[in-house]
């Protein structure tokens, strides 16, 4: 945090070597020819209170941030104000720093995934959901799924630590009607032979020796499997997906519209649709290049 010559912006996470984040941001900031820098900034948990401490200070050049795994949710209690979507998600994965230094929390995953589904001609109404995981990204998605004014039918989660996902079924549950969900306690429960979409949520996937978490004989031809991983590029639960005939898509383009919906709060404008294509396009020539 000591170069004050120009304005950051960054991503707080653990891990974030991983993340496309700044690629796609600093091509913004290039051609809107701005003096700004996304960095990474990797950290451990007992960090994070020194950091938002520091963040508070007029010297401190940081006036923007993403969060991602595992903070979404433990970054609420630095915030001074949220969005009304972050409050009743109770995650938050873009901070905005006004010229007061005051933090206020906002949610783009919910509007970028529901961007991306729109994108693959997938209408939720009246669809069988199964979903993976109970994380931040977890939190903004089945919360944003259950809020639509046509919900689906029916949404099974499984997350391998049940205490976490009662937590979290518990805290959405006071400000969001889930009756459409039901949680379950084994991933064959999730009936995801009778599903329309399966969403994994979760981390596992990113590296190599990962498990896949589902059967193969589980997924069909009729199936979306959405991974929210985009690095690798095709995770292994999406080439068995594949080899199933089953429709796929990775997180690369959640990643885009959230950003996208990240830059216009910290910039406080719309950004030109010349500039979202080459985000677009600078995040899948690295992605591609892997």
């Amino acid at each position: 945090m000591q170069d004050a010559s120009k304005a950051i912006y960054g991503i707080i996470g653990n891990p974030v070597k991983h993340s496309l984040s700044p690629i796609m941001h600093n091509t913004a900031f290039k051609e809107l020819d701005v003096n700004a820098e996304y960095r990474l900034f990797p950290l451990e948990e007992f960090e994070l209170v020194d950091f938002f401490k520091e963040l508070k200070s007029d010297q401190c050049p940081i006036f923007g941030l993403n969060v991602t795994v595992p903070y979404k949710e433990k970054v609420m209690g630095y915030m001074d104000s949220f969005s009304p979507l972050a409050q009743k998600l109770g995650a938050v994965n873009t901070i905005m720093i006004n010229k007061e230094r005051k933090l206020i929390g906002y949610n783009t995953d919910a509007p970028g995934f529901i961007s991306h589904l729109t994108e693959l001609n997938f209408n939720p109404e009246g669809k069988r959901i199964a979903i993976l995981g109970s994380g931040g990204s977890c939190r903004a998605i089945l919360g944003t799924l259950c809020m639509l004014p046509e919900r689906p039918e029916s949404i099974r989660i499984y997350n391998r630590t049940t205490s976490r996902l009662n937590d979290l079924i518990k805290d959405l549950g006071e400000r969001i009607d889930l009756s459409i969900v039901e949680m379950v306690y084994s991933v064959d429960d999730l009936n995801i032979e009778l599903a329309d979409l399966l969403i994994n949520t979760t981390s596992v996937g990113l590296k190599p020796e990962d498990p896949i978490l589902v059967e193969e004989d589980m997924l069909h031809a009729s199936l979306l499997v959405y991974d929210l991983i985009y690095r690798p590029k095709a995770t292994e639960l999406l080439r068995m997906a594949q080899d199933r005939g089953a429709q796929t898509a990775n997180g690369l383009n959640m990643l885009f519209y959230q950003g996208v919906l990240s830059f216009q709060r910290w910039a406080n404008m719309e950004l030109p649709e010349e500039i979202k294509t080459k985000m677009l396009n600078a995040i899948e020539r690295a992605l591609d290049s892997d």
